[in-house]
């Protein structure tokens, strides 16, 4: 993690996560999201923003927290990953946060092969995850996603 590095924190069912605000692109109220027949699991379907076609990545199955029916109330975290957007359905963002170097325990450390994870801050209220959204669709997952919203290219 660089030094200040800038992270975007959020809730899932009380708990906190954050990803690098650099790969941020926008938070937006919950929207219509369509189905996609043969997407990996994670993936809950597509949503358009401006044109285009994001897939909506479940993180509640990803990190097998109890699943629910997105709300109204929810957002959409529209963040990049090194091979596409990707939207994260989270219930809140809290805050921006910057940290420095020190503050970020790095996922190893903690962990070896915790997935997922990059990091974890401690703060004088708990823990906040810090995630690797390049990890979150494995290459299968990845592939799978690519041949479901775009066969004609496959």
């Amino acid at each position: 993690m660089n030094r200040g590095h800038q992270l975007v924190v959020f809730t899932m069912d009380e708990q906190r996560y954050a990803v690098p605000l650099s790969v941020v692109e926008r938070i937006v109220r919950m929207v219509e999201i369509t189905p996609v027949p043969q997407a990996p699991e994670i993936v809950l379907g597509v949503i358009n923003v401006q044109g285009r076609i994001i897939p909506v990545v479940d993180l509640r199955r990803r990190f097998r927290l109890p699943e629910r029916e997105p709300h109204p109330r929810d957002q959409l975290l529209i963040a990049r990953t090194s091979r596409r957007p990707v939207a994260l359905v989270i219930d809140a963002v809290t805050e921006v946060v910057t940290l420095a170097e020190q503050d970020v325990i790095g996922g190893e450390k903690i962990l070896a092969h915790l997935q997922y994870v990059a990091g974890v801050v401690k703060r004088g209220d708990g823990l906040v995850l810090v995630h690797d959204l390049d990890g979150f669709l494995s290459l299968d997952e990845e592939q799978a996603l690519h041949d479901a919203i775009d066969p004609m290219h496959t």
